[in-house]
């Protein structure tokens, strides 16, 4: 019996899904309750499409009814409700679009290190000798060690900065060249770039709160690539307002998104706002694709497929 794959991704995805040697057989999803394929599915590939937050996404009576595996295209899976993980396998598309944010850090970087436009001449009078700030010998001080962190950690090895991390578990990240350290207040009172790349948890939320921003160092450049959640937003601008606080905060992420009109945020002097976009997601669609395709055939084979969520961590 082929594998029944309801699918919420575009219908070029699901195009190349259903090419698959296991010939699997692609059913629609509804757009409003995406949750009741699992009726008649094997396995259910998700996103992070509004109806999942909307109040009408409670349980269903039956859920997981026949599925034995719930697959959400994006990395984190704290955009859907929590009964999600009642389901017999959840796995998501871990590490599909690392490299892109990646680059996003290092781009955040050198904009606030170098700052271009801020010494770009446009008249004789204006020429005048400004000195630009540095990137190599800084320290990035990386907060989460995951497929992100560690592909920050790579680059800003390579452009010769000092790289310092931090992950929860306590394990190596396998990067040589990596400062390992177990206390996030350490790690942001010696940082220069402190990039926050943790999965969104109960644990995490608002992990950078008045009392870990006071610890920062004085003039440091907060990036944000994880979620909104992690930090305090109103104590984030209150840091950024004191003269011994952080200099720059570059946030790709918000808590909620978007932000209301008119929200301080937008306007803050010493705050880049992005709109959720490092990740270049649909430019790195392929790669997903390629991460769904090899895990069918890890399913298929009774192999157990990639990055499987612990429901107990909630990533």
């Amino acid at each position: 019996m082929s594998l029944i794959i309801a699918s919420q991704l575009d219908a070029d995805f699901n195009r190349g899904l259903g090419q698959h040697p296991a010939a699997p057989i692609l059913i629609d999803v509804a757009d409003e309750e995406p949750w009741a394929a699992a009726a008649e599915a094997d396995m259910l590939l998700i996103r992070p499409s509004p109806a999942w937050r909307q109040p009408a996404a409670k349980r269903p009576p039956a859920w997981p009814g026949r599925l034995k595996w719930v697959y959400s295209a994006s990395a984190g899976i704290d955009f859907y409700p929590q009964w999600l993980l009642d389901a017999p396998l959840v796995t998501c598309g871990r590490g599909v679009a690392a490299d892109e944010i990646a680059d996003y850090v290092i781009a955040a970087i050198y904009a606030h290190a170098k700052n271009l436009e801020a010494v770009t001449v446009r008249s004789r009078a204006q020429w005048i000798n400004v000195p630009l700030g540095r990137v190599s010998g800084t320290t990035i001080g990386i907060v989460g060690l995951g497929a992100i962190g560690q592909e920050v950690a790579r680059r800003g090895l390579a452009l010769g900065a000092q790289v310092m991390g931090l992950r929860r578990s306590g394990a190596q990240s396998g990067v040589s060249g990596v400062e390992h350290v177990r206390d996030v207040e350490a790690l942001v009172a010696r940082s220069d770039h402190i990039v926050i790349a943790v999965p969104a948890t109960p644990e995490t939320r608002h992990l950078f709160n008045d009392a870990l921003l006071r610890k920062v160092k004085p003039g440091a450049h907060i990036i944000n690539v994880a979620r909104g959640s992690v930090i305090d937003q109103a104590a984030l601008m209150q840091a950024l307002d004191r003269e011994d606080g952080p200099g720059f905060a570059t946030l790709d992420v918000t808590d909620p998104e978007p932000l209301p009109e008119g929200h301080a945020l937008y306007t803050h002097p010493r705050i880049r706002l992005t709109p959720h976009i490092s990740s270049n997601h649909t430019l790195v669609r392929h790669r997903l694709l390629e991460k769904v395709r090899d895990d069918i055939s890890r399913f298929v084979r009774g192999e157990a497929p990639s990055d499987i969520v612990d429901p107990a961590r909630g990533y």
